[in-house]
């Protein structure tokens, strides 16, 4: 048995997130998780990796995306804001990004990777500090909920159903880490070498993806049943 540290919502996808004391999780994950991403003419999301549907604009993770009562806001560089859906806000990502992009919710692309929340636990984060010399802050990551564990990886070792708070998830895999967690992002000001490291020691792969069963509320604290 083991229990929630912290929760992390990313509204607009590439985006710094938000922390949640608690979250209604439905069947395409934490509601309002990745619910907007930065997208261009060719209806390719901002990343820090070029993809089929992804294209590098690392000046995306410049900018913080939070919830409010009316709207999601976007705060960027010199605390300068705006609210999602304003054009105003567009144009400033525009001339940002030096592309013409816009912020627009999920559709016809979809915005998750491989998996609707990923999970990481607090002793593989040690492990990852203490063995490899990184900076191991979990923001890197981008991951959703991270657990009190006790051996370092031993999420990856979970099998079929885990219960968290009121729902129900189930494993569906490791994940493979790109570049993007060696940025400067989400509050983290400083850049580390993370990604060449678990090259070397993990085979590229560290924190797990949870798909939905049972829809719930999860709150930090809560338990979590593997």
């Amino acid at each position: 048995m083991t229990a929630v540290v912290s929760i992390r919502r990313y509204p607009v996808k590439s985006m710094g997130g938000e922390a949640l004391n608690s979250v209604e999780i439905d069947v395409r994950g934490l509601v309002g998780d990745r619910a907007y991403a930065v997208r261009d003419m060719d209806s390719r999301l901002a990343a820090g990796k070029n993809t089929k549907r992804h294209v590098r604009r690392d000046g995306v993770f410049e900018f913080t995306a939070a919830t409010h009562p009316e709207g999601v806001v976007v705060t960027g560089p010199g605390a300068r804001h705006g609210l999602v859906g304003e054009p105003e806000l567009d144009a400033w990502l525009s001339d940002v990004l030096v592309a013409d992009v816009a912020i627009a919710p999920e559709t016809d692309v979809k915005h998750f990777d491989d998996g609707a929340v990923s999970v990481i636990g607090t002793a593989t984060l040690a492990w990852c500090e203490r063995e490899l010399g990184v900076d191991a802050d979990p923001r890197r990551l981008r991951a959703n909920l991270v657990v009190e564990t006790t051996e370092a990886f031993e999420e990856e070792a979970w099998d079929g159903e885990v219960r968290i708070g009121s729902a129900v998830l189930r494993t569906a895999g490791r994940i493979e880490r790109c570049r993007t967690i060696d940025l400067a992002q989400d509050g983290v000001d400083t850049e580390t070498s993370w990604l060449k490291a678990l090259g070397r020691e993990r085979d590229l792969r560290v924190a797990v993806y949870l798909e939905v069963v049972t829809p719930g509320q999860v709150s930090v604290g809560d338990e979590f049943r593997a």
